[in-house]
């Protein structure tokens, strides 16, 4: 594609590149405590994406201090809402995002690059270039694959514990008195809604509201059932109505959209079917029944 002379001038020059932002991080020193602080207020807990348990090391040393200079506020608040929906706010900070992203998407592969023309790997660029592309676009990913697994794990435990709710509330016990002990029997066993209704518990006694507190779990959670249940307990509250009743009704609403769901995924499941159906199975069978005979009447002379 370029000719030697270009190869070795675009080498040198990211070579220089490298050279210079290794040195740049090493004088720079550490970023700031509020450049690492955490929404957690503690060290961040490990991620469940091994990629970037290995390079988030490499990203504090390098390329975190590079990422507190984007103040397009647009932009972090992007980042703050992939980060709070996919429930990562104990795993990762906007700063540190932005790090990763410059990391996996500009510092590797221009080392890379580097690399593979001092080795002489015989990489292609355009693979080099599509590395960048996927590994600046992998923190969102991790983002949308974690929100994604908590709206499953909430729509499959959303029914029993609203049922839950309501015979908590049937028994004597008041609405937050009721989440505290479906949190406290739920304690360890890895329930998404679970944990949120703890730091909804948590933001009640630091002193929020009981709405507001409800607001940020339906805005945490990004879902439509969680959102018309907040509305519904927040219209329940204000205007006097029975939690119980209307724990009641919503505990039946969400069954019977389960159900829908489940059927609209069993229609969906049998058109599919029909793909392989149509590509591999019936050719297959076209084969075993016409294929002895188009072969018996090529042997014999015969047109087909």
């Amino acid at each position: 594609m370029f000719s030697p002379e270009v190869m070795l001038i675009i080498g040198c020059v990211l070579a220089g590149v490298s050279v210079a932002m290794f040195l740049q991080s090493l004088l720079a020193g550490k970023p700031g405590e509020s450049q690492l602080s955490w929404a957690s207020g503690a060290e961040p807990v490990k991620s469940n994406n091994p990629i970037i348990n290995l390079c988030r090391p490499l990203v504090h040393q390098f390329t975190i201090q590079h990422a507190v200079r984007f103040k397009s506020e647009k932009f972090r608040k992007k980042i703050r809402g992939l980060i709070k929906v996919g429930g990562l706010a104990s795993e990762l900070n906007e700063d540190e995002f932005i790090g990763l992203q410059l990391f996996l998407g500009v510092a590797f592969p221009i080392f890379l690059t580097v690399l593979n023309f001092a080795l002489d790997l015989g990489f292609p660029p355009l693979m080099v270039l599509l590395i960048g592309l996927i590994g600046f676009q992998l923190p969102q990913m991790h983002c949308r694959a974690e929100k994604k697994r908590r709206e499953l794990s909430v729509q499959v435990d959303m029914p029993f514990y609203v049922d839950l709710l309501a015979l908590s509330v049937e028994a004597g016990l008041d609405f937050f008195g009721a989440i505290q002990k479906i949190v406290d029997k739920a304690d360890g066993q890895g329930s998404v809604l679970a944990e949120e209704l703890k730091i909804v518990l948590r933001d009640v006694k630091l002193g929020s509201s009981k709405a507001d507190a409800l607001k940020e779990l339906a805005a945490r959670l990004d879902m439509s059932e969680m959102t018309s249940f907040v509305a519904v307990l927040i219209d329940a509250d204000a205007s006097g109505a029975s939690i119980s009743q209307v724990l009641k009704d919503q505990s039946e609403q969400m069954r019977m959209e389960r159900f829908v769901r489940a059927e609209k995924a069993g229609a969906r499941a049998s058109q599919l079917v029909l793909l392989p159906l149509m590509f591999f199975i019936l050719p297959s069978i076209l084969i075993m029944m016409f294929g002895p005979v188009i072969l018996n009447m090529m042997s014999s002379g015969g047109g087909i």
